[in-house]
């Protein structure tokens, strides 16, 4: 599952005159087809952006990989969220591919006041399809 799901819900919530901004570990490696939309008009509206080079980049290069803190996490997403901001001030929303960054969702919701999306809401639209929240469907899958 990938939080790249929602790209073509997201795209269709906001408004036609704004961006979405898709933050990954590595840009380099996120092409359009992984998107899901299909015509030109809506690829304008995503705006990619990495962390190429950044300390949690960095540090998943290695083997074996070193943990990487919440504060550097947070120090990589929040520059690149600034630097797409700068090229583009219509952003209107965020939406995290990296599966390291839902941990730092909080702290940039706070930083921009925009909406941030991440595999997390992905697995809380499931869960909730069910009519189980998380925890509840852990606790099953744990009783397995």
């Amino acid at each position: 599952m990938s939080s790249l799901l929602l790209v073509p819900t997201l795209l269709r919530q906001l408004p036609l005159d704004v961006k979405l901004a898709v933050l990954t570990a590595d840009s380099t490696h996120c092409s359009e087809d992984l998107l899901g939309v299909d015509g030109p008009a809506e690829r304008r509206r995503v705006v990619l952006g990495g962390i190429e080079g950044g300390t949690l980049w960095q540090n998943e290069m290695k083997l074996p990989t070193v943990p990487t803190d919440a504060a550097d996490i947070e120090t990589d997403v929040a520059a690149c969220v600034r630097r797409l901001r700068t090229a583009h001030p219509e952003i209107a929303a965020i939406l995290f591919e990296c599966t390291a960054f839902p941990v730092v969702a909080p702290a940039i919701r706070r930083i921009t006041g925009l909406p941030v999306y991440d595999i997390t809401t992905v697995c809380r639209m499931t869960f909730e399809s069910t009519g189980m929240t998380a925890g509840r469907q852990i606790a099953s899958i744990q009783k397995v």
